[in-house]
């Protein structure tokens, strides 16, 4: 019995281990994702950091997950964000990873995580995070003094895999400009979520080119 209490208490801790690196999820004394599911993690991790061709001025190496500055955001706007930082919608999930890119602008970054879902739930989930976009105009802080601020509008994209919702947000971060493109793509059953943000302005141009590039890798 205390060798089985032991394996247990090592298999929890390399779940974890994986969900510290945008790979899978842990909870209480049990890890949720079995072995299937963290190859599948595995594989994606592999995909987005090996084959997306990225717009000139990003670095080509894969980085750990983003960590959404946006933490006091509502339940619906941080439901969006969080499928960017590793921690997708759970429903009928087979497998996810997240990572992300430097870029050469002040404060630019490029952030996508991807999921594989089973029984055509990746629509599901979409038509899901883009009625919680529709419920989330704007972002704040919970302190009204912390100078957070974010309006949300419509980007403009190209046609992307199946189904495709985009949102721009501009405003303030703790006082400070900022900006951030979001792109939520669907093809077949994979859920590609692209973050990309910057100080003060972001290129919209390149927030295309990024969500090309990844679009094409979850083909």
């Amino acid at each position: 019995m205390a060798l089985i209490g032991k394996v247990g208490i090592i298999g929890v801790a390399v779940a974890c281990g994986l969900l510290a690196a945008g790979l899978t999820r842990c909870g209480g004394q049990e890890a949720v994702s079995d072995g299937g599911e963290i190859q599948q993690s595995l594989r994606l991790r592999a995909l987005l950091s090996k084959e997306p061709v990225l717009p000139d001025g990003f670095s080509g190496r894969a980085r750990a997950a983003w960590r959404s500055p946006l933490t006091t955001a509502s339940q619906a706007c941080r439901a969006v964000l969080d499928a960017a930082t590793g921690h997708p919608p759970t429903r009928a999930l087979e497998g996810h990873a997240a990572v992300s890119f430097q870029g050469n602008v002040l404060g630019e970054l490029a952030a996508v995580g991807m999921a594989v879902y089973a029984g055509g739930e990746a629509e599901g989930h979409l038509e899901e995070l883009g009625r919680a976009l529709d419920s989330c105009p704007k972002l704040r802080g919970a302190d009204p003094a912390s100078g957070t601020r974010l309006r949300l509008s419509e980007l403009a994209l190209p046609r992307l895999g199946d189904e495709v919702v985009s949102r721009q947000l501009r405003g303030r971060l703790n006082g400070y400009p900022y900006a951030l493109d979001l792109v939520l793509v669907r093809q077949g059953d994979r859920l590609v979520s692209l973050v990309h943000t910057g100080i003060g302005t972001v290129d919209a141009r390149r927030t295309v080119e990024l969500a090309k590039a990844f679009a094409g890798v979850a083909r």
